[in-house]
């Protein structure tokens, strides 16, 4: 590990007119490391991890990777950064198969001199690709060729795992990665969250599943109303205490 985490987040601000979401929140992730990002709804976790993505600006504080200042201007630049982002609609087209899903945007062609639209695809580098990183991961699929609007939605939140670990060199963002999804395909997420962690990535994870942040999340970061209001370690904390602190019990 060197001397820096690999991202920092210092005193991150974000209005939306009149409205700050979010006030001065600082915080850090290690590589190898899984952090939870809690709160209710409205604490302002989807604010802060779009102005890490590249979705939203910062209107005060700073991000850093490694130790050096980033402006992280758009997905795009994020992604230039090793920074990949799963939200909640997965944004997997339906009617392509997982290879095609892994490339929408990126695809492989030939030769690079041509423009664009008359290259060649690459199929067969990028099949190979996509099945070198589902076998890693143990991504249990039933095929690579299949359109993924028939997998199951374990299957699917998989599969966009899967894609953001291919790209993603830094940092893998995953939002309510088991929202709605039943006991067993939770747990085919939750153990590739656990096999990202172990390849060294770093992780943030948004989740109201307070078992599934207490068996994978290394710490988890508490908002409250835009602003940080805690950091605790879920694996020695009890579910009842962790909703507390997320709820303004006591406080």
């Amino acid at each position: 590990m060197t001397g820096s985490p690999l991202l920092s987040v210092w005193g991150a601000t974000r209005r939306f007119g009149a409205v700050t979401a979010l006030e001065d929140v600082s915080f850090t992730v290690d590589s190898g490391e899984v952090v939870a990002i809690l709160g209710d709804n409205g604490a302002g976790k989807s604010t802060l991890i779009k102005c890490i993505s590249g979705a939203h600006r910062l209107h005060g504080g700073r991000i850093e990777l490694d130790g050096d200042p980033v402006t992280v201007t758009s997905p795009a630049a994020a992604r230039a950064l090793g920074i990949e982002t799963v939200y909640q609609d997965l944004a997997l087209f339906d009617n392509l198969n997982a290879v095609d899903n892994f490339y929408a945007g990126r695809e492989l062609a030939r030769p690079r001199w041509l423009p664009h639209g008359l290259r060649l695809l690459r199929r067969r580098a990028m099949g190979e690709t996509t099945g070198d990183v589902v076998r890693r991961l143990q991504v249990g699929l039933p095929g690579l060729n299949g359109p993924v609007g028939l997998l199951s939605g374990g299957q699917r939140q998989a599969v966009a795992v899967a894609r953001a670990a291919a790209f993603a060199s830094r940092l893998v963002i995953l939002d309510e990665p088991t929202a709605a999804l039943g006991v067993r395909e939770s747990r085919q997420v939750l153990d590739l969250i656990v096999r990202l962690r172990d390849e060294g990535r770093a992780v943030i994870v948004i989740s109201h599943a307070m078992d599934h942040v207490i068996e994978v999340a290394d710490r988890a970061i508490v908002l409250r109303r835009g602003r940080k209001v805690g950091e605790l370690v879920p694996s020695q904390e009890t579910h009842r205490d962790m909703v507390s602190l997320i709820v303004g019990g006591g406080a």
